[in-house]
């Protein structure tokens, strides 16, 4: 295999660095919500795996939420549905909470600074548990334990959203870089690429129950369904 399709576990992004440019990072988060909108599938997510599971009230987690983006996406799109979550969105990042904070969160979704060991400890339950882009930044040794413990922490679903490793989508996201000036979309999204799972890898490190989906364009999805109602 060449070494640059084999999974790059040293490589860092920048805008992990405490003490990378603020407004660079900032742009970042910001510029993240267009980035997901058009490439994560978020929506078609929400409509196959949550709205149907869904319940006025019912409770979500979003696992190191970042700059917010998805979890207000979800709010806005289960309330328009009829079925408004209520969101908690956590992220060990300070930075990242004081940007989202800043986007508001309306009555649907509560910041929070914490970790998944933090509500495991606290015995927090949720009905459905997600993350974007968080499977990339754990080892293969740190992987089962995570899956295992939002799965836990889930009374319905726990789903895990991220990228694909590919010659492809390299090729395909580079030439972006005129789009996302001014901040660290690009080359940390090339090293998110290359950091990141192929789905046959991450059938080989997740526990039993778990399911591992491609998705368009370069995303794999992970899914744990529990089965229980939401309440």
């Amino acid at each position: 295999m060449s070494p640059l399709l084999r999974r790059a576990t040293t490589l860092r992004e920048a805008m992990d660095d405490p003490a990378c440019d603020g407004e660079r990072l900032n742009a970042t988060y910001a510029q993240f919500a267009v980035v997901n909108r058009w490439l994560a599938g978020w929506r078609g997510v929400f409509e196959r795996w949550l709205e149907p599971r869904a319940r006025p009230g019912a409770t979500l987690l979003d696992v190191g939420c970042g700059g917010g983006d998805v979890a207000r996406n979800l709010a806005a799109w289960s309330a328009a549905a009829g079925v408004p979550l209520a969101i908690t969105a956590v992220d060990p990042d300070a930075r990242a909470l004081a940007f989202a904070r800043g986007r508001g969160s309306g009555q649907q979704v509560r910041y929070r600074r914490a970790t998944v060991e933090d509500l495991l400890a606290e015995g927090e339950r949720y009905d459905f548990v997600i993350s974007n882009h968080v499977l990339h930044h754990l080892g293969e040794a740190e992987v089962a334990g995570f899956l295992a413990a939002t799965a836990s922490m889930a009374r319905v679903v726990a789903l895990h959203n991220d990228l694909r490793r590919s010659a492809l989508a390299l090729l395909a996201f580079a030439p972006l870089r005129p789009l996302f000036r001014g901040s660290f979309i690009v080359p940390d999204g090339l090293r998110s690429i290359r950091r990141a799972y192929r789905p046959d890898e991450l059938r080989a490190l997740a526990p039993e129950g778990w399911r591992v989906e491609p998705m368009p364009p370069f995303r794999a999805l992970l899914a744990y369904e529990r089965g229980e109602a939401p309440g």
